[in-house]
C-alpha cells in the first residue's frame, strides 16, 4: 500500500484515497514529429531545451521527450526523462497551447537541479516561447510563400 494511501486510511478509518486529478498528456512518438518541432521556436534553460511547433489543428498539446547519449548511461538518461515527464505532468500542462507540439531535450543538469528549480525554469521557458510570437501555423506559412513569388535577378541589373 502506498504511503499516501496508508496515511489516509490510518487517519480516518472510513476515508477512501482519491488520486489527484491531472491533465492527461498527449505524447509525441514519431520521428517526423520530433524533426518538425526542431524547426519551430526554441527556448533554452539550464536543464533542458524546449522546442515548439504549431500544428494545423487545435487538438490538445503534445509533448515529446528526448535525452542524448552524451548525458550518460541508460540509467541517467531515464532519470532525466522521468524528471522532465513529471515536470510537465505536474506543473504547467495547462499553460501549453492547444494545437502545438513541444519537445524537451534533457541535459545532464536536470539530475542535479532541485525539482522546484526545474519548475521555475520550465515556466520561464514556456513564457519566453509564447511571448516570442513565432506561433504561425504551417498552413499560413506555406500560403505566404506561394503568394510572394521569388525575385529573379539577372546579371545586367
Amino acid at each position: 500500500m502506498p504511503a499516501a494511501r496508508a496515511a489516509a486510511s490510518a487517519s480516518a478509518p472510513n476515508a477512501t484515497w482519491v488520486a489527484p486529478r491531472l491533465v492527461p498528456m498527449e505524447r509525441l512518438k514519431r520521428r517526423a514529429d520530433f524533426l518538425a518541432a526542431a524547426s519551430g521556436a526554441k527556448s533554452c534553460a539550464g536543464a533542458f531545451r524546449l522546442q515548439a511547433r504549431a500544428r494545423d489543428d487545435l487538438g490538445p498539446p503534445r509533448v515529446g521527450f528526448t535525452v542524448s547519449k552524451k548525458v550518460g548511461g541508460a540509467v541517467e538518461r531515464n532519470r532525466v526523462r522521468r524528471r522532465l515527464r513529471e515536470l510537465v505532468r505536474v506543473s504547467f500542462a495547462e499553460r501549453l497551447q492547444a494545437g502545438t507540439d513541444y519537445v524537451l531535450i534533457g541535459r545532464r543538469a536536470a539530475l542535479d537541479l532541485s525539482f522546484d528549480q526545474l519548475i521555475e525554469d520550465f515556466a520561464d521557458a514556456v513564457g519566453r516561447l509564447h511571448e516570442s510570437g513565432r506561433r504561425v501555423p504551417l498552413r499560413e506559412r506555406r500560403r505566404a510563400r506561394k503568394k510572394d513569388p521569388p525575385v529573379v535577378r539577372t546579371h545586367h541589373e
